[in-house]
């Protein structure tokens, strides 16, 4: 299935709300052939900040879209800036030791602050918030999510990690199903789509070659020769191309297409909620819980809420997306039974094996970044400093990332898509015990 257009209109963005709330300008269609030293591939996170960085180095760069910009997940995730990768340092301290692990802390800490320093730099209002929630859904998840947050203070002196009781959590969050967890105040949330304007807007600036409604069908590479991207058409000759299409890779290179599986999720806003929506987050922070299949929410500007959740197992969108994710929203606010809900919609991102992202150079002249598996917003902004900085002969970071250890998933695209609907079928049951 090309998810590229199984689910969307060519070159509109998804219903959100927060396509609602912003203006995103339109970029032309490659029609010519050119070249340059660097084609990006894909006009979200990664790529804009691929695009960005290279620039800045001196670096002619094209950047293609089979869309719009930030058409994907980068323009309609849940907007949690989160802190480290999917999985916590206890896991990566167990797997990869704990200099390795320290590294990569290192780096995530370092993601956050490249978010920040883009939006000074290019005076970019992606509406940032402090602070991001984690609520445990089960009693006998709180211990450990409370060592977590003091072995960090510890051991990796990060001092943004505050432990919270039920009683603490409750008034934090107006939510009966919940036994405790941590607030991450290094963390916070955004308006993702504003995020994706604004980096588009700065690297067009600077002298980026930005294309829209340019879908690549082809990578060629011959001997001796370099490499050439095909759009539907026209074509691109680069010295490097760089893959930053997370879920929607439709085949374009099996080496990264075995390693990177899509999913798809699901988000509603409610009509404007005033006071009664002040009163279910009374200090406006985001929230993500401890289920598999997880439920994040936070308030809008306008203070509706934003909510994230429900299962499908297909890679088609379901017909009535408000239904698939009101069941969840009122079993964490039974309040909000008689709500409206204005606006609602799905998108893919892409998940490893490891839930850990795929970040390195596939083969000569081409790099690679997806799989961020629902912690991208400020690790794809990292990707693509880290790819740029490597295409510029210094591979230090991406050295870091590379080793990350990404297996293949089993079998073809049926056959994953089959093993996806099972494990997720599990997963959800176990959320119930």
């Amino acid at each position: 299935m090309k998810l590229l257009h199984a689910n969307d209109f060519a070159g509109k963005h998804a219903p959100s709300w927060y396509h609602a709330t912003s203006n995103a300008p339109t970029y032309p269609t490659l029609t010519e052939d050119i070249s340059c030293d660097v084609c990006v591939i894909g006009a979200g996170y990664t790529g804009l900040s691929t695009a960005l960085h290279l620039k800045k180095q001196g670096m002619s760069v094209v950047l293609l879209d089979a869309h719009r910009v930030a058409w994907g997940a980068s323009g309609r995730n849940g907007g949690q800036l989160g802190s480290g990768f999917s999985l916590d340092q206890f896991e990566l301290e167990r797997q990869y030791g704990v200099a390795h692990a320290h590294a990569l802390w290192q780096l995530s800490e370092r993601a956050k602050r490249t978010f920040h320093n883009l939006c000074e730099d290019h005076k970019i209002d992606a509406q940032y918030k402090p602070g991001i929630i984690a609520a445990k859904h089960r009693l006998r998840f709180v211990g450990d999510e409370h060592r977590y947050c003091d072995m960090m203070a510890k051991k990796y002196n990060y001092p943004h990690y505050q432990a919270l009781t039920k009683a603490q959590l409750q008034e934090l969050v107006d939510s009966p199903g919940y036994h405790g967890g941590i607030i991450d105040n290094g963390a916070g949330h955004i308006h993702p789509l504003e995020l994706g304007i604004g980096l588009a807007k700065a690297a067009s600036e600077l002298g980026v070659s930005v294309y829209e409604m340019s879908k690549v069908v082809a990578i060629k590479r011959k001997k001796r020769t370099e490499p050439i991207v095909r759009t539907t058409k026209a074509s691109v000759r680069a010295g490097n191309i760089v893959m930053a299409c997370n879920g929607y890779l439709d085949g374009l290179e099996p080496a990264v297409q075995k390693r990177v599986m899509p999913i798809n999720n699901f988000m509603i806003a409610t009509e404007p909620l005033g006071a009664r929506g002040a009163s279910l987050l009374p200090q406006d922070h985001a929230v993500y819980d401890s289920r598999f299949v997880v439920n994040y929410f936070r308030l809008s500007s306008s203070k509706r809420l934003l909510f994230g959740g429900g299962e499908t197992y297909g890679y088609r969108f379901p017909k009535d997306i408000t239904s698939l994710v009101r069941k969840p929203m009122l079993e964490v606010f039974p309040q909000l039974h008689d709500v409206r809900i204005d606006y609602a919609w799905g998108g893919t991102l892409a998940i490893t094996r490891s839930r850990l992202p795929y970040v390195r150079k596939v083969k000569a002249h081409l790099y690679a970044a997806s799989g961020y598996s629902g912690h991208g917003v400020a690790l794809s902004l990292e990707a693509g400093r880290v790819i740029a900085k490597a295409i510029g002969g210094d591979t230090s970071e991406l050295d870091v990332l590379k080793t990350l250890v990404c297996r293949r998933f089993l079998g073809g695209t049926s056959t994953r898509a089959l093993l996806l609907k099972g494990a997720m079928s599990w997963y959800a049951l176990k959320d119930k015990f």
